[in-house]
């Protein structure tokens, strides 16, 4: 009898162990696998004109006076990332817009009009390491790819000349932006300003968030193994990949933007964000508006209301 409940409890514990095991790989899999769409651009340009016809004849414009670009650097890790320049004649100063989860560079083109055409910005939309035409097994979440942010920087700052940037971020590239914010600038930079929309405030907060929402799950033990396998796999861990403790660090202005009805990033994170932050701080809060979605549903505002930041 005591060999048979031995035997049992043996089974039990190995069985949990495997189910366990099997989860956090499913998990780390299902949250940073790389769209598998990626690298199609030609189907990724038809959705941005779909949803942001004003896009097109501007699109044309750049494309006739050879102001649109696009080409592949190499980080310092040796990968080969791409992104597009947007070149503004006599402009001194750089807009870095990084997209979000899943996304590329080519779906922020109608923002990367609002710098260009409107405020009188260069533009560099970087696809993050694992997302568009930029090579990578993937996602980091926009922890890692904060170094590539900064050295795409240095790239702009030779190829426009320029000094003045804003780095614009939405979703995980809000998170990206924050991350940003958080380290030393490079020397080439002499003013900077950040605008985060619907970041959260941390990797282990927004998992967390959505194992409970999603799957109706716990933290432990999952979040724990999916987070340690992370490290070992990628060199990463969810609890050290933190915009809120960067934004801490940050002595730069910024500006927080985000839904109030944003369900996918909560609301609260902003208002979490914003208390970290150090003085050089703005919160626009869109009424009625879910995640990623104050540009579209309040374009006329988005654009008063960073214009003004810019400016000061």
């Amino acid at each position: 009898m005591k060999k048979t409940l031995i035997t049992i409890v043996i089974m039990t514990v190995a069985v949990c162990a495997i189910a366990i095991t099997g989860g956090s790989f499913y998990m780390l899999d299902y949250s940073l696998a790389p769209d598998g769409q990626r690298r199609d651009t030609a189907y990724h340009y038809a959705r941005l004109v779909e949803k942001h016809p004003e896009v097109r004849p501007w699109l044309d414009s750049l494309k006739a006076e050879g102001a649109l670009r696009d080409t592949f650097v190499t980080m310092p890790s040796g990968e080969r990332h791409h992104g597009y320049f947007v070149s503004r004649d006599s402009s001194r100063k750089v807009a870095v817009l990084i997209h979000g989860w899943r996304d590329n560079a080519i779906k922020f083109f109608y923002i990367a009009r609002m710098y260009h055409q409107l405020l009188g910005y260069n533009v560099l939309m970087p696809d993050l390491h694992a997302h568009g035409l930029s090579e990578g097994e993937a996602a980091g979440m926009g922890w890692k790819e904060r170094f590539d942010v900064l050295h795409w920087m240095e790239v702009a700052a030779e190829r426009f000349r320029a000094r003045d940037f804003v780095v614009h971020g939405v979703s995980m590239g809000a998170a990206t932006t924050m991350n940003v914010s958080g380290e030393k600038m490079p020397a080439c930079v002499e003013r900077v300003r950040f605008i985060e929309d619907c970041g959260y405030t941390s990797v282990w907060d927004e998992f967390s968030y959505q194992v409970k929402a999603q799957f109706g799950l716990p933290d432990f033990p999952l979040m724990y193994t999916t987070s340690l396998l992370c490290q070992l796999k990628y060199g990463w861990s969810f609890q050290e990949a933190s915009p809120l403790r960067q934004v801490a660090k940050c002595p730069y202005p910024m500006l927080f933007i985000h839904g109030d009805s944003d369900t996918f990033v909560p609301s609260e994170m902003v208002e979490r964000l914003y208390d970290a932050k150090a003085q050089e701080k703005q919160l626009w809060v869109t009424e009625g508006v879910e995640h990623a979605l104050s540009c579209s549903q309040y374009p006329e505002a988005y654009l008063q209301h960073i214009s003004q930041f810019i400016a000061e």
